[in-house]
């Protein structure tokens, strides 16, 4: 257990995930509290205590200045008192390119954002030259869209096969829901119609069919929902289509010609691992030889944008093991590869089994042992992935990650994921229908955020929908009035 005391709750945030980053398999609990004569006190498992006097922060009133100090201090503690260094530093965000892109924009230079980023943020030599080059694809990339008249479509399938154990989106068992399906997609479709009539004057860029496993659908339902698309969008503007057909037990070969005849031009099969012994483990219902004999039936289908995505630090998991899956990956050849570390969350089956237990369950490692193991898996990822000539193009981290890594998209040259770029970089309008949906609408100006009584003022929007299927399907025409508010004010 590790306790953390601060004197304000700006500080809380960094000095939780920085300390959880060194310490991932302890308990941290937080306190707020406003009088206390020092700033922050980290109290670690061993009795080691971290204190940071109030008196050592710089005298200013400018409270982010005193925050990035203790964000140093207690990164270069925790350094000094491990003996470990971090692959991100003292960074927490999920998007550490987006200060690449910044500072690229800006006319900063390779080896000048080199020095910044591993100074500012101790970051070390290979990730910060990561972060530049993915920046640099992007730019190229993005440089193709109408980023102020364009936007991209994003529609939830919220239902799985199966829960898979350390999955924490909005998705249930097929089989639990079995009887709301078509309610669900009447739902949906309404809400696309009035996307579609609301955005008939912008140019659609891309959309991105997620969940859950849209798969999971029929063929009739993927029929429906697709001629609902068709008929509601224009596709004059459509660079990139994507659908997620995660699960090899959710596709027929009839399913994909339902989505080839829609001109769906990029599919996601997602083993996760080639390993037997991790998928039944995990709770996915099917074996290597179906992801092999799917991928097989989707080239045959005339797909020639293919993206597979792995999990690296999978419970049971060895290095070897990850590197027996990159290699059997590889005489499939996807056209893009996506190479997840380990999150848990807590709403995932194995983060509850973690929270019970009181120590990370799933990775069975101490921090250095995963840490060294996380680094062998992901480099060896990217050196499979240079060997099919894909180059890393996006990039983003979670919280709880195995390791203190990353999640790097590596594609042809030609076969980047365009939405995943713009999820990350945040520079074009994503308008999201389905139960769990998350609309960002990039204003051209600032405005108030929604429902603040403050002067703070922001160019992008959030705007949820809920999560449960059956409040989404009730719910449907809040979830319509709430984009209304906003969408292309």
């Amino acid at each position: 257990m590790i306790e953390i005391f601060c004197s304000d709750e700006l500080y809380t945030y960094n000095v939780y995930h920085i300390t959880k980053a060194f310490f991932p398999e302890e308990k941290v609990h937080q306190h707020v509290e406003a009088d206390r004569k020092d700033a922050v006190r980290v109290m670690l498992p061993d009795g080691t205590v971290l204190v940071m006097g109030r008196e050592e922060l710089p005298q200013s009133a400018d409270r982010q200045a005193r925050k990035r100090y203790i964000d140093r201090e207690l990164y270069k503690r925790l350094e000094r008192l491990t003996g470990r260094s971090l692959a991100w530093g003292l960074l927490t965000g999920v998007r550490p390119t987006k200060i690449a892109m910044k500072k690229l924009e800006e006319g900063m230079h390779e080896e000048e954002f080199l020095r910044f980023f591993m100074e500012q943020y101790y970051v070390d030599r290979e990730k910060a030259r990561l972060a530049w080059e993915i920046a640099g694809r992007e730019k190229e990339l993005l440089g193709r869209l109408d980023c102020v008249d364009g936007y991209s479509l994003y529609v939830g399938i919220p239902f799985c096969p199966s829960v898979c154990t350390y999955c924490s989106f909005s998705s249930g068992p097929l089989e639990a829901w079995k009887d709301r399906v078509e309610d669900y997609l009447d739902a949906l479709m309404e809400e696309l119609a009035y996307i579609g009539r609301a955005s008939a004057h912008k140019k659609l860029n891309t959309i991105y069919i997620g969940g859950g496993t849209p798969t999971t659908l029929t063929a009739h339902q993927l029929e429906r929902l697709l001629d609902c698309i068709g008929t509601n969008f224009s596709m004059d503007h459509l660079l990139e289509y994507t659908v997620e057909a995660g699960r090899p037990d959710s596709i027929t070969a009839e399913k994909l010609n339902v989505l080839s005849r829609h001109h769906v031009t990029r599919l996601s099969i997602n083993p996760q691992s080639m390993q037997q012994k991790t998928l039944d483990l995990i709770g996915r219902r099917h074996t290597v030889e179906d992801v092999v004999r799917t991928y097989e039936m989707a080239r045959t289908a005339g797909f020639d944008n293919i993206n597979m995505d792995l999990i690296a630090g999978l419970p049971g998991e060895t290095a070897e093991d990850v590197y027996d899956t990159l290699k059997q990956t590889e005489a499939l050849a996807p056209d893009s590869l996506t190479v997840h570390s380990l999150a848990i969350k807590r709403a995932a089956l194995m983060g509850q089994e973690q929270s019970a237990l009181g120590y990370v369950k799933a990775l069975d490692k101490d921090a250095g042992d995963m840490a060294a193991n996380m680094t062998r898996m992901i480099r060896a990822a990217a050196e499979s992935a240079r060997r099919m000539k894909l180059k890393p193009y996006y990039l983003y981290r979670q919280k709880n990650i195995a390791g203190n890594f990353e999640n790097v998209g590596y594609a042809k040259v030609d076969k980047a994921g365009i939405y995943n770029i713009l999820i990350m970089e945040e520079k074009q309008s994503i308008i999201a229908a389905g139960a769990g949906a998350s609309t960002k609408i990039v204003l051209r100006e600032a405005a108030g955020l929604p429902g603040v009584n403050n002067d703070k003022e922001t160019n992008l929007i959030r705007i949820e929908n809920v999560k449960a299927v059956d409040a989404y399907i009730a719910r449907i025409g809040e979830m319509i009035e709430r984009k209304g508010e906003w969408l292309w004010r």
